[in-house]
């Protein structure tokens, strides 16, 4: 199984977690910044997961403007799951509801619940335990993909 996953991070805090994510999914995961992403970077893509900090109340304009560039049906036949990091003193909307929304509105079947990660302050670092939520998270996606027939949606905690 191919699997990607995408993040845009300011101060490395998403990053953590992406790669977190990715090394939890195995060998074939690569942890990429949305920036990186070249032409046709989904193309093959089994198993989808995209992560940005909260920006006024959504994704970051960077991951707004790839979730807006997939087209209806893009998606199809590719497992998704989606994450955000956000201030623990100041939870401010919530990107991963937003992302899975237009994920699963591009045809990907999703396969965990939207998940937040803590940081401690505006920058940083990742609360205490968010890394180990990160690994049991990953754990939880790639049951659910492996687990998750050719239809209907297997959504897990």
């Amino acid at each position: 199984m191919s699997t990607l996953v995408l993040f845009d991070s300011n101060f490395g805090n998403t990053r953590k977690i992406a790669e977190t994510v990715a090394a939890e999914l195995g060998n074939d995961a690569t942890a990429t910044p949305l920036a990186g992403l070249g032409q046709g970077g989904l193309e093959g893509v089994d198993l989808l997961v995209v992560g940005s900090p909260i920006n006024a109340w959504k994704p970051t304009p960077r991951t707004q403007e790839f979730l807006d560039g997939l087209g209806e049906g893009s998606l199809r036949g590719v497992r998704a799951a989606a994450f955000d990091t956000r201030v623990r003193l100041f939870i401010h909307g919530d990107a991963a509801a937003k992302i899975s929304h237009a994920l699963e509105k591009a045809g990907a079947r999703i396969v965990a619940r939207p998940r937040g990660f803590i940081v401690e302050g505006r920058e940083g670092p990742l609360a205490a335990g968010e890394v180990e939520g990160a690994t049991a998270w990953a754990r939880s996606i790639a049951v659910a993909a492996q687990g998750s027939g050719p239809s209907g949606t297997d959504v897990t905690d």
